[in-house]
Formats: structure tokens, C-alpha cells, sequence
């Protein structure tokens, strides 16, 4: 209960304590997001915001980890603790960097496609050399089938699962306080299970996350004072597949984190159906601006889509747990 109650509290209180002097910070420099011009006019509103708000909780997070796995273990923090940590500011890194040129430049484009993707790649070796170096097992658990033994394909499996998901997560960035919700829960859910299979390190970084998560959110749901931007969204995605491989419950992911795997489809899909019929599915993608296109408030997304997440992440875990 401790190792639980300590990152997330502390990861809360960091946030909340900081995070008016960041956006105090911000818009003295008149540092805002520039809003991309094809999105939904209203939200034309919202341009100069503060961005970057992923830099306190990554920091946040970082802190509480640490503080609490030193706490723990004074002499011996766990590899898989440094490669979370470094995942977590890798994807950080590139996001910050993303969103630096953005604001630079006064524009919604930042890093090159090829740039993020190699930096994202990069973190995906470097996860499957430390996974690799602690015997972990480079099989996929598929319900139903059993273990697919993979041996070093499971590299390039962990390279489209940190790469699908840290883009996924992006992609879902697109309301006030979306996906701070919807992380919370993902990474509670992580947590759980991580704190059942008794590894106690996993589940110290999952509670800091939702702590610091929850912390953001308060000046992050709507009307936002401050969004995580790239910075952030990147980092969570990231360092969310690298804890479902880290507890060798990687397909999982696929149903706790359901939504961000529906907007990813919803863009997917709408771009192949526009390139091959001309004809778009959805008012517009990804999915949530759909919802928004035939009115629904933002708050009303924001609880409707934290709803499935919390119901796919109870069942998920249920499922996790009852094997």
C-alpha cells in the first residue's frame, strides 16, 4: 500500500505545487500552442495556451520513482526502473523538441516525420537490449493460444509497440484533459497488476504517473491552462507499452488501452477511405473531434471516453488477474 500511496501522492503534490509557476513562466514568454488550422474552428480559442505542461509531471515522475525505489532499496534501484525512466524522457526528449520548434517558428509542424521516428525507434532498442539482458521472456502471451516464442523478432515487435502506442497517445491529445484521464486510468491499471506479480518497482512508476497525472489534470481539463503538448503525450505512450512488455502483458494493451487504439483506427481509416474513394468516414478524425463535429460538449467526450477506458481497464486487469 505504501510503495502505491507514496509516488502518487508525492508525484500529485509536486505537480500541483509547480505547475502554477510553469504557466506563470509561459506566458510571460508568451510560449502558447499554436492550434493546427485544420482542426475545429472553435478551438481557434485555445491558441496561445501554454504548452509543455509534460515537462513537470515527466519531472514529477522521475522524482517520485527514484525518492521511493531508493526508499526501498538504498544500495539497488532495478534495470527495469532505468529503462522506464529512460523511455519516459527519451519520448520526452523528442516531444519537447517537437513542440520547441513548433513554438519557435509560430506554427503546428514541428520534427520531421523521420526524426521522430528514429529517436522513437532508438528507445525501442534500447528497451529490447535491457529485456534481453535480463532473460526476459521474448514470447507474446496470446489468450486462448498460449506463448508465441518470437526470439530476437520480439525486437521488431517492440519497436512497433513503442512506436504504435507513444503516436497513438499523441493522437488522442486533442481535448482538454483527455488524455490526462484516460492515462491515469492505464497506468492505474498497470499498477495493479504490477503490484500482484510483486513487481514492486513497475508498480512505483505506474502510481507516479497517475499521481502526477492527476496533479495536471487540475489545470489541464477544461478550460486548460496549460497542455502536456508533445512533450507529454509521447512520453506516456511510450513508457505505457514499455510497461505492458516490462510485465509480459503486452496484448493487453490493446483492450485497456482501447481508445487510443480506436483513434488511431478512426485516422487511419479516414485517410484510406479519402485516398481510395474520395469519401471521408468521420466529420473528422480522430474520432473525439468526430464527436465534437455533431455537438457534443468536450466534457462530454472527456467522460464518456474515460468511462470506456475505466471499463476496459477493470476488465482488462480482471482478466489479468484470474488466469
Amino acid at each position: 500500500m505504501i510503495t502505491a500511496l507514496v509516488p502518487l501522492l508525492g508525484g500529485f503534490i509536486i505537480t500541483v505545487a509547480f505547475m502554477p509557476a510553469l504557466i506563470r513562466y509561459f506566458r510571460a514568454r508568451h510560449e502558447g500552442q499554436m492550434i493546427r488550422e485544420e482542426g475545429p474552428t472553435w478551438h481557434e480559442k485555445k491558441s496561445g495556451t501554454p504548452t509543455m505542461g509534460g515537462l513537470l509531471f515527466i519531472i514529477a515522475i522521475i522524482v517520485m520513482t527514484l525518492v521511493t525505489s531508493w526508499a526501498l532499496a538504498p544500495h539497488h534501484v532495478l534495470s527495469t526502473t532505468w529503462i522506464l525512466l529512460f523511455i519516459l524522457i527519451l519520448y520526452g526528449f523528442l516531444g519537447a523538441w517537437d513542440d520547441s520548434i513548433k513554438l519557435f517558428h509560430r506554427q503546428n509542424e514541428g520534427l520531421k516525420a523521420w526524426q521522430k521516428l528514429l529517436g522513437q525507434i532508438v528507445g525501442a532498442l534500447l528497451l529490447f537490449w535491457v529485456y534481453a539482458h535480463e532473460h526476459l521472456p521474448m514470447s507474446l502471451a496470446i489468450p486462448g493460444l498460449g506463448e508465441w516464442h518470437m526470439g530476437w523478432v520480439y525486437a521488431l515487435f517492440a519497436i512497433i509497440w513503442l512506436v504504435g502506442f507513444s503516436n497513438a497517445v499523441n493522437l488522442s491529445d486533442g481535448l482538454d484533459g483527455l488524455v490526462s484521464g484516460l492515462a491515469s486510468i492505464s497506468f492505474a491499471a498497470y499498477g495493479v497488476v504490477a503490484w500482484q506479480q510483486q513487481q514492486v518497482n513497475i508498480s512505483i512508476f505506474c502510481f507516479a504517473v497517475v499521481g502526477s497525472l492527476l496533479g495536471f489534470l487540475i489545470f489541464n481539463h477544461k478550460p486548460a491552462k496549460i497542455f502536456m503538448g508533445d512533450t507529454g503525450s509521447l512520453a506516456l505512450g511510450g513508457a505505457l507499452a514499455a510497461v505492458s512488455i516490462l510485465l509480459h502483458h503486452e496484448l493487453s494493451l490493446l483492450w485497456i488501452g482501447l481508445v487510443y487504439v480506436i483513434e488511431t483506427a478512426s485516422v487511419i481509416l479516414q485517410v484510406a477511405s479519402f485516398k481510395l474513394t474520395g469519401k471521408r468516414i468521420f466529420l473528422m478524425s480522430p474520432i473525439h473531434h468526430h464527436f465534437e463535429m455533431l455537438g457534443w460538449s468536450e466534457w462530454k467526450i472527456d467522460l464518456t471516453f474515460w468511462s470506456v477506458g475505466l471499463l476496459t481497464a477493470l476488465t482488462g486487469v480482471w482478466a489479468i488477474l484470474a488466469k
